[in-house]
């Protein structure tokens, strides 16, 4: 028996956040290192939540002050954190 094993040429890009602004009402401007622009509206997800780990970011205070690191939105040292790939459609669910 012999295995073969192929590799694609084509390469894949990693989805990382350049920059990020907060825009008021729980609404952040996110702009990825590929170009991508999204405006992403948090108060739905944090008004729905019902745990007090999550919740407590409804304190504008709090949600406002995230930072990026390893290309993605961070609060509080990993304590609220969303996939990547959500923040690059524009949606949390």
């Amino acid at each position: 028996m012999r295995i073969v094993e192929q590799y694609s040429e084509k390469q894949i890009d990693t989805i990382e956040i350049g920059s990020a602004k907060y825009i008021g009402d729980y609404a952040i401007r996110i702009k990825f290192k590929d170009g991508t622009d999204r405006l992403v509206d948090f108060k739905p997800f944090l008004s729905k939540s019902q745990h007090p780990s999550i919740s407590k970011y409804l304190k504008e205070n709090l949600f406002s002050d995230f930072k990026i690191v390893d290309g993605n939105l961070n609060w509080n040292d990993y304590d609220l954190i969303f996939p990547i790939w959500d923040l690059y459609n524009g949606r949390i669910e």
